[in-house]
Parts: structure tokens; sequence; C-alpha cells
């Protein structure tokens, strides 16, 4: 009788070994939070100091003129990437550290490939449309290729951000009906969302 919670036991330590073996368990909810911080901060920034209409945007980069404000607010955006990937690494590593994790393997690199492949593919769409003026799409774009990216780095990590993928494409296509209203829907996607999602995640797993 007092063998069968053993028997439980070693099962659960085998299915736990055979999840880590084969998804990246290191991603931590607190970057998340911490990513969706940054991109509202980035946000507020932006809509303080630089940030007009994605219609007055539209008319200036169509006329050939890319103004220092439109130059100020691409910036802003590569510096709070820089920050959320950056705090995601540091906050990645401790985790993986802290549970003795191995933090790149061969799961770790499936699960990064295939995130990079639509985010590098809608990188260099959105490049193309800022070329041609077509500023009202970016945000849109964005959203749904970021939302694509999760989605199929899912397989290779926690299954819960595929409804964070989701949610993003969602809100993707609704801010291409809402043209002119961007910055707003980038605040919510790359935000709001970020720190609920981060949130979640943190509370099931880290806590």
């Amino acid at each position: 009788m007092n063998k069968e919670p053993d028997y439980i036991k070693d099962i659960s330590e085998i299915r736990n070994i055979m999840e880590r073996s084969s998804r990246f368990m290191s991603l931590s909810g607190l970057s998340g939070v911490m990513a969706g911080i940054y991109a509202l901060v980035g946000a507020y920034l932006a809509y303080k100091l630089f940030y007009f209409s994605d219609e007055i945007l539209y008319r200036t980069i169509s006329r050939g003129v890319v103004s220092d404000k439109v130059l100020h607010v691409v910036l802003l955006a590569l510096g709070v990437l820089v920050l959320a990937i950056g705090t995601g690494i540091w906050f990645s590593y401790s985790k993986a550290k802290k549970h003795n994790y191995r933090m790149w393997d061969a799961t770790a690199k499936r699960m990064i490939i295939n995130l990079a492949i639509p985010l590098t593919t809608g990188g260099i769409f959105v490049l193309i449309m800022f070329s041609k003026g077509l500023i009202g799409l970016i945000a849109p774009c964005t959203l749904i290729f970021y939302g694509l990216a999760l989605i199929n780095a899912s397989k290779y990590t926690y299954t819960d951000i595929r409804y964070l993928g989701f949610c993003e494409i969602v809100l993707g296509l609704l801010s291409s009906y809402f043209i002119g209203y961007g910055l707003l829907f980038w605040a919510i996607g790359f935000g709001l969302l970020h720190i609920i999602y981060g949130t979640v995640m943190y509370f099931k797993y880290e806590k």
C-alpha cells in the first residue's frame, strides 16, 4: 500500500523531466510584466513628446519627408525593444539558475527559430510599408506578426503563450480597421496584455 504513492511520484517526476526536455521552461512571467511596463512608458513618452496622428505621418512620408519626430518615435521603440529583450534574458537566466534548468539547449534554439521567422518577416514588411508611407498599417502589422510568432513558438514553451498570440492578432485586426489609433493599440497589445499575461504566468508557474 505504501508503494502506490511512490509510483505516482515517480511518474510525475518522469513527466516533468520529459516536459523540460521538450519545452523551454525558463521563460519568466516577470519578464512579460516588465516588457509591458516598458511599452506603456514608451507609448506615454511617444504621445507626450513626439507623437502625432497616423494620418499626418502618412502624408509626411508620402511626400518623401521624414521628420525628426518620426525618427524619435522609431528610436524610442527600439529602446523599448532592447530593454524588453535584455530584461527577458536576465529573468530567464535567473529562473533557469534557480530551478537548475538549462537555459540554452536544442529546445530553446527551436523556440527562437520559430519565433524569429514570423518576426523577421513582419519586420521586413513593416520597413517596406514605412518606405512607402503606409504608416497607418504599421501598428496592425506588428501586432499581427507578433501574435503569429507567439503562436508559432508556443509549441516549444508554455502553451499559455498561444492565447497571448491570439489576443495580439485580434487586436491587430481591430487596429487595421481603426486607422489613426496605432499608438493606443500598441500600448494595449505590447503593454497591457503583456502585464496581464506575465502576471498570470508568474502566479501559475513561479509563485
